[in-house]
């Protein structure tokens, strides 16, 4: 469980995923911003006091794919210390490697985890960034 509070912005198309995502993640102690393009989850970012703790990220997304969303996040020097997850349905060696190049901190595979597994690694991955912070 998460000792204080740690929100995590979910970057997901699939409004019903979305939403289960969303509850496990509060569920397991975290806050979420929620939203259903790339696009909008820069334009959150933008206008947010506060950095989230953490990203989910889909890779498919439409209008901004997730490749797009990370170089935005990269090229930002408020946003690149924000750990990524990648959380998709696909993963070739090149993609994989270009999401790291960016600055992804993991690049998960939707079917090969399931949703507690995530989580866990999210809060993982929180942990070691404040590390390193």
């Amino acid at each position: 469980m998460v000792s204080e509070a740690k929100t995590i912005m979910v970057v997901e198309d699939e409004v019903t995923l979305l939403q289960v995502i969303a509850k496990k993640l509060k569920v397991s102690g975290y806050s979420t911003i929620t939203c259903i393009s790339a696009k909008q989850a820069i334009d959150y970012l933008k206008n947010l006091d506060e950095n989230p703790t953490a990203i989910w990220l889909d890779y498919y997304l439409p209008e901004m794919s997730g490749m797009d969303f990370m170089v935005e996040i990269s090229n930002n020097a408020k946003w690149r210390s924000i750990p990524v997850i990648v959380v998709s349905n696909s993963a070739g060696e090149e993609k994989k490697k270009a999401m790291f190049a960016l600055g992804a901190k993991k690049y998960l595979l939707k079917a090969q985890y399931r949703l507690d597994d995530i989580v866990k690694i999210i809060d993982e991955v929180i942990t070691e960034n404040q590390k390193s912070v």
